[in-house]
């Protein structure tokens, strides 16, 4: 993880979401480039993939403050 990344991360909660929201939409336009025919229907799949593994129970979700403690080192 670069010192950079985790600022990013530590000054997320300094945000108001309207800031948060600004900063996902640039994230995710920064990553848009021309897609693979095919790809919607592959990201649909997987998104019900999972969504099915996570209704089932055969996996579990981690809440965002236990990914942020991981990105950052911190204990939980």
């Amino acid at each position: 993880m670069t010192p950079v990344f985790k600022q990013i991360i530590e000054s997320i909660k300094e945000l108001s979401a309207d800031e948060k929201a600004l900063v996902a939409h640039c994230l995710i336009t920064s990553l848009e480039t021309k897609q693979d025919d095919g790809t919607d229907d592959a990201w649909a799949e997987l998104v019900e993939k999972r969504y099915l593994e996570l209704e089932s129970g055969s996996v579990s979700g981690k809440s965002w403050q236990q990914i942020k403690n991981e990105v950052t080192g911190q204990d939980a």
